[in-house]
């Protein structure tokens, strides 16, 4: 076919083509994808009968021609345009005029930061097309390019682009999870081992961040359960048993960050009880030294004023007779402090 392409898709600004077009492909009814350029899409979407064969568009929205053609060519619904102007990076899927609308996540997690990094996808499909739209670049989408060049895998629907989209961002909250993890064991081990810095047991900043990351992600399996329920005519059975086998293995992830939540606010806990006890150690032992050089202040202040009438000021054994007393005084103090104690 003439309007096919056989390289890559030039890239004028924005990582896209001038009308804001990052990659376009035409899957056949074997699955297997062929790039195309924006004016092959539109003219094939118009001229080509149902025989298996749907496309799948991907913009950037950075470019601002992006949002232009779409709304100009494209039969998209409101509530698509809609759901990227309000800017939320909730994940969920809708169902919209007879046609799927997702938001997806791609999040990149540096544990010295402790801030995630997310990229959001919005995505608009139907039976013959699925148009996706980002501003930030997503690894999901890169792998998905990939895989549909190098035609590793055979993608006999858009419902099947969007369970590989589903299965990479289950991919990447569970690498979060594990690396989690990992550091919280490390923190745990010093903590009983009675070895840990608790500067560096920044347990705060993580349990922000998985918060953070539970509440972008934590929405998809419930939006999913509805849809399976009540999916559109033009899922098919093996389509939506694979959208059920995602979903099942997102909630689990859902699982393990609710779990490692609750142990780092456990060990949180227990961070915050071992340094109130060193500090009330501290307390006391302040608070010890100062009662033991009460008396001492006192006798030394007392005799130390330069007034007639000074005690044992003409006693030759005068000094050790202060000293007695200073001892003797001393002693009851340190008594009563570690009676109390006790």
């Amino acid at each position: 076919m003439s309007t096919l392409l056989t390289g890559v898709l030039p890239l004028t600004g924005y990582g896209s083509d001038t009308t804001g077009l990052v990659c376009a492909f035409r899957f056949a009814a074997d699955g297997r994808g062929e790039p195309v350029n924006a004016q092959a899409v539109l003219e094939l979407l118009t001229a080509e009968s149902d025989g298996g064969a749907f496309f799948w568009v991907h913009f950037n929205l950075a470019n601002n021609a992006a949002r232009r053609w779409m709304e100009t060519n494209l039969a998209l619904p409101a509530v698509f345009y809609q759901t990227i102007d309000d800017g939320s990076r909730t994940t969920r899927v809708e169902y919209a005029d007879d046609q799927l609308i997702a938001v997806l996540n791609d999040a990149l997690f540096d544990f010295e930061v402790g801030i995630p990094d997310v990229s959001t996808l919005w995505l608009c499909m139907d039976r013959r097309l699925m148009v996706s739209a980002r501003r930030k670049p997503l690894r999901s989408i890169d792998r998905l390019r990939h895989a549909v060049r190098q035609q590793r895998e055979a993608f006999p629907s858009p419902v099947a682009l969007l369970v590989h989209l589903l299965h990479d961002q289950a991919e990447v909250l569970a690498t979060i999870l594990r690396e989690a993890t990992a550091r919280v064991d490390s923190i745990e081990d010093g903590l009983l081992a009675d070895r840990l810095d608790h500067r560096r047991a920044n347990l705060g900043s993580l349990r922000r961040s998985l918060v953070r990351l539970s509440r972008l992600f934590a929405p998809e399996p419930g939006a999913l359960f509805r849809l399976l329920n009540r999916p559109p005519h033009w899922i098919g059975g093996e389509d939506a048993q694979e959208l059920r086998q995602s979903t099942e293995e997102f909630a689990a992830a859902l699982a393990d960050a609710a779990v490692l939540l609750e142990r780092t606010k456990l060990l949180h806990e227990e961070i915050a009880a071992r340094v109130n006890e060193q500090n009330n150690r501290s307390l006391f032992l302040l608070t010890v030294f100062t009662v033991l050089a009460l008396p001492i202040n006192i006798i030394a202040g007392l005799f130390g004023m330069n007034v007639g009438g000074v005690p044992l000021a003409q006693e030759t054994n005068g000094f050790w007779i202060v000293v007695g007393i200073v001892v003797l005084v001393t002693s009851v103090g340190t008594w009563l402090v570690f009676r109390r104690k006790g």
